[in-house]
């Protein structure tokens, strides 16, 4: 019974994402070309205003990490969870700067996505593929890692009786449907649904929990300080010393990292206009107090369920309510966690598709013609690679999500250090991405990450940023012709003069 009523709440609301996503776009047209049809389904049609980046954006943040991993980690060692909520108020304040510095420059001219920006900054096609490529490896272990933590939820408010490989193939379907008919308009939507969810859910169960099982915060906190005092500071308990200059490194790269990862850059250039991304970057901090909430529940459940080890400390949270709540509430808590792998999953998709479709395929003349089309189908191309890997060989990509941040911070110096110094060449950009990525490699995939306490990437993106400065001052030059216009990169030419209105054409 319990099953039954939890499973169907869960396709009740699983059908409502989908409508939601063919709604976004009823009345919206575009063609299939590399013109208003590509930038409609990637970006939105450059349309979308402050409530739909903020609720894109939080969702795009806001992931299965959020109900499985933060309260696995507070569960597991404690303090050093901390440093989600750290990087990524530290990102969005970062976020005020760039993200409008890339929207202008990218509604200028004409561009959809990073490899956009990249190819065209440089003048070489070629460089906007190879970051593709690049950018794809790093993406596609989120893209799993979405799938898992759908199927671990599914599976768990089922009480069983949905398999895993059911349940990630339900994620799977769900969100390459919508997302490839509707685009990022869709998954702006259902960030609204899964918002009003996550809020209420988490609301309720801060509440709850610690009532229903400690009688109030006060015995709760007093418990966790008598009994486990290493869960409270740092290196935290038993993490292999994720200690103060850990926090502080992993803060810092994360923080530059995550305003130029490209979900975040195709939720940049979405917006209306260039006060939309200001006002969203002041408001978005506000949504990471929620995140407070299941690391404090992976601590409750230290008491509660005592002995999870392993990919067993996810379910710190779930176990809770699972074990307390009815079955009623215990889908709707599911469907907000499931909707949490969904609409980032669904961006993850999205923009591979669009980079794939734009700076890949697109760039062979005789297939450019339908851009919006060969983005559509890589990211059913994409989606099925994760879905076949999770179930045939999960650890491929579990062991490439070891470099996806930090590789993609080696990124920082050739797109942002791009934009605002005419003189970096792309000898020295690729240069330094290459020696910055290597390094970070050779230092992650041979266990020296953390490496003398500090995080790998930030060791990285300094060789990267020593490399590219100088091979710019000593490497060969680049011809006239391959240089870009001081009106392409003029930062004053980027941001609304006083008295212009945001975002209106100059």
């Amino acid at each position: 019974m319990n099953a039954t009523v939890s499973t169907t709440i869960f396709a009740a609301f699983m059908v409502l994402t989908v409508v939601l996503g063919l709604l976004a776009v009823r009345g919206r047209r575009g063609g299939n070309g590399s013109g208003a049809g590509l930038a409609e389904w990637s970006v939105g049609g450059r349309s979308l205003g402050t409530v739909f980046i903020w609720v894109l954006m939080a969702g795009e943040s806001y992931t299965s990490f959020s109900y499985l991993g933060a309260a696995g980690w507070g569960y597991n060692f404690g303090a050093p969870v901390l440093y989600v909520l750290a990087y990524m108020s530290c990102g969005y304040a970062i976020g005020y700067v760039v993200g409008p510095m890339l929207w202008a420059y990218a509604r200028r001219h004409g561009l959809v996505g990073i490899t956009d920006i990249i190819a065209h900054r440089y003048r070489r096609p070629w460089l906007g593929a190879a970051v593709a490529v690049l950018a794809t490896v790093c993406l596609l272990p989120y893209i799993q890692l979405q799938i898992t933590g759908m199927g671990v939820v599914v599976s768990t408010i089922s009480y069983g009786t949905i398999s895993l490989n059911w349940a990630y193939f339900i994620g799977f379907a769900v969100t390459t449907g919508f997302v490839v008919v509707s685009g990022l308009r869709g998954s702006a939507w259902v960030s609204v649904l899964k918002d009003v969810l996550v809020i209420v859910t988490l609301g309720f169960l801060a509440v709850y929990v610690p009532l229903h099982y400690f009688g109030g915060y006060g015995p709760f906190l007093d418990r966790i300080v008598a009994e486990k005092p290493q869960w409270l500071t740092f290196p935290g308990h038993a993490s292999g010393g994720l200690g103060q200059s850990w926090f502080v490194t992993t803060t810092v790269i994360n923080s530059l990292t995550v305003v130029i990862f490209p979900t975040t850059v195709a939720g940049y250039l979405g917006a209306r206009n260039a006060d939309a991304l200001r006002r969203n970057a002041m408001y978005l901090p506000f949504y990471n107090v929620l995140l407070f909430v299941p690391m404090l529940l992976g601590l409750a459940a230290l008491f509660v369920v005592p002995g999870l080890t392993g990919a067993g400390s996810n379910l710190a949270l779930f176990k809770l309510v699972v074990d307390s709540l009815p079955a009623w509430a215990v889908g709707v808590i599911g469907v907000a966690a499931a909707l949490s792998s969904i609409v980032p999953m669904a961006v993850f998709m999205l923009v591979i598709g669009t980079m794939w479709g734009r700076s890949v395929l697109g760039a062979v003349p005789r297939l450019a013609s339908r851009q919006k089309t060969w983005s559509q189908l890589v990211v059913v191309v994409a989606g099925a690679l994760a879905l076949l890997l999770t179930y045939t060989a999960p650890t491929t990509l579990v062991r490439l999500s070891l470099i996806s941040y930090e590789g993609m911070a080696q990124l920082v110096p050739m797109l942002l250090l791009g934009l605002v110094w005419r003189r970096l060449t792309m000898y020295a950009a690729v240069s330094g991405l290459a020696a910055g990525f290597a390094l970070v490699c050779v230092l992650v995939f041979g266990g020296h990450d953390p490496i003398w306490g500090v995080n790998a990437g930030i060791v990285g993106l300094a060789v990267n940023v020593v490399v590219t400065l100088a091979v710019t001052w000593l490497g060969p030059r680049e011809r006239a012709d391959d240089r870009p216009d001081a009106e392409v990169l003029a930062l004053e030419d980027e941001f609304p003069r006083a008295g212009t209105a945001a975002g209106a054409p100059r």
